[in-house]
């Protein structure tokens, strides 16, 4: 089943996709293309991982991990399916990462990866966008770089597990403009859904609605203002953003980590 919460003639709804339509809680339909899209679920915490694919490592040129990287990606970064991203003014580098994103069913803690999958509410598109210039090593929780307001779009969909069967055989791509910028499958993850869940839960509660974020292939490349981002990943739909520039009164970004003592 696929689940979306959207706004529709003034009101708002929660429904699932039947066919090419929206049916809410009264069995209205509503045309995907005529709704305004919400986040999918509202989570307590998003739990990122970095460099969890081993292409993905070697493309930055990193030493791959001993165990998972993860940072906390900031509710206000999360942004829904056709919401515009802002791009901080001044931003040298800035790039889209399509992830696979996990989002816990209940809550979890001291959960071992082969009963992890009882605790698994679903599947989502995720876009883990980042300022590159302010990455220089992955020891740094990449705050600045990856927790901007609208850096993670989410959705469209909640899709529940009885319609991925295998959620490590899912094909994910990345279109900007239309050009096919990223392909990856999630066969090549490092670090499985389960193993992370087991890891994260050793010392923490892992809550109904939290969502982790797990990783993303090569194929990273710059997005500009004017860009729209498509990423897609087999059996989830696609999750669309348009780019805009960062209001003329921000103050223009400096750049590199280290340019300001």
């Amino acid at each position: 089943m696929k689940t979306a919460r959207f706004f529709s003639r003034g009101r708002q709804h929660s429904g699932t996709l039947q066919g090419d339509v929206l049916l809410d809680a009264a069995g209205e339909a509503h045309h995907p293309d005529e709704v305004q899209f919400l986040l999918p679920v509202t989570p307590g915490k998003v739990i990122a991982l970095a460099l969890n694919y081993a292409d993905h490592v070697a493309e930055l040129g990193f030493k791959q991990p001993e165990e998972p990287v993860m940072f906390l990606k900031p509710n206000t970064s999360l942004l829904p399916h056709r919401g515009t991203v802002e791009y901080p003014r001044g931003a040298q580098f800035m790039h889209y990462e399509v992830e696979l994103g996990i989002v816990i069913g209940r809550d979890a803690r001291r959960v071992k990866a082969r009963d992890a999958g009882d605790y698994i509410g679903g599947y989502t598109i995720a876009n883990d966008l980042v300022v590159r210039d302010y990455v220089s090593n992955y020891y740094r929780p990449p705050m600045r770089a990856k927790g901007w307001d609208t850096f993670g779009p989410l959705g469209p969909y909640l899709v529940t597990p009885d319609e991925v069967p295998d959620p490590y055989a899912l094909g994910l791509r990345a279109f900007v403009n239309g050009e096919l910028r990223q392909e990856g499958n999630t066969r090549d993850m490092i670090l499985r859904g389960p193993e992370l869940i087991e890891f994260m839960s050793r010392f923490m509660t892992l809550q109904a609605g939290d969502i982790i974020l797990t990783g993303t292939p090569k194929g990273v490349s710059h997005v500009r203002p004017g860009d729209v981002m498509r990423l897609e990943i087999d059996s989830l739909g696609a999750l669309e953003n348009p780019v805009a520039l960062e209001d003329e009164s921000a103050e223009p970004l400096i750049a590199q980590e280290g340019a300001r003592q």
